[in-house]
């Protein structure tokens, strides 16, 4: 009498994880995601460690996310996984108002952004 089962939408050889609200604009994440994007997972993991930016270990975190998906969701093998997508979104911007002179003000936009990283696993030909 539950809900009927929704079918996967990724491949048989991917796993997914997603960062949802995390507070930094999806032009600075974006930066971070273009540097892993179609790397393999263990240099991808090596260039966020070392990354100096500040989001970057909120990223490392959901790229560990996705491999442990991959492994005990999907029984994927780890050595062989790589980035295969890592897509930003936009969502909401809190607004605040801070008093400027001759009774102006100045709009602060706090915006926060959505990441999905998808992993896959390389076959014998890639």
């Amino acid at each position: 009498m539950g809900k009927s089962a929704v079918e996967r939408r990724l491949d048989d050889t991917e796993a997914k994880a997603v960062l949802r609200n995390v507070r930094v604009s999806p032009q600075k994440l974006n930066v971070v995601a273009q540097m892993i994007r179609g790397m393999d997972v263990e240099k991808a993991l090596a260039a966020l460690t070392f990354s100096r930016r500040r989001i970057s270990d909120d990223v490392k975190k959901l790229l560990q996310s996705a491999i442990a998906n991959a492994e005990n969701n999907h029984q994927l093998d780890v050595d062989r996984l790589f980035i295969k997508e890592a897509s930003v979104g936009k969502s909401i911007v809190m607004k605040r108002f801070r008093p400027r002179a001759r009774g102006r003000v100045g709009k602060i936009m706090k915006p926060f952004s959505h990441l999905t990283v998808v992993v896959r696993e390389r076959g014998e030909t890639e």
